[in-house]
């Protein structure tokens, strides 16, 4: 990846490269949200949270990131934070979880 990497990332290629450990997916959704239906191999670290996520963040340091909400906003917000802060490469899920239970695993619950 280069300075040129897109901002959005596909369902599908998130699911191609979360299958193979290419990438890190950060969940940015709350608790609550996570308890109802999450990716398997996801990280949770709500937005509501990143001021405390630091330490986190540092372990995060060089992985290729990928972050994804319920339907995208939140976690784009989120992604254009992490450009500036460190995670030049980092993507946005298009489509959130809502999109992925569409279109890659059904079994995980839409709300």
């Amino acid at each position: 990846m280069t300075e040129s990497t897109p901002i959005e990332i596909s369902v599908s290629d998130v699911h191609q490269q979360l299958s193979a450990n290419d990438i890190v997916l950060i969940d940015c959704r709350e608790p609550d949200e996570w308890d109802a239906a999450h990716i398997e191999g996801a990280i949770l670290l709500p937005m509501s949270q990143w001021q405390q996520a630091g330490e986190k963040l540092a372990e995060l340091s060089g992985k290729p990131v990928v972050v994804h909400c319920h339907h995208g906003g939140r976690s784009l917000r989120v992604t254009h934070w992490l450009r500036e802060n460190g995670f030049p490469e980092a993507r946005n899920m298009t489509g959130g979880i809502d999109a992925w239970s569409q279109e890659i695993d059904p079994s995980v619950a839409r709300y």
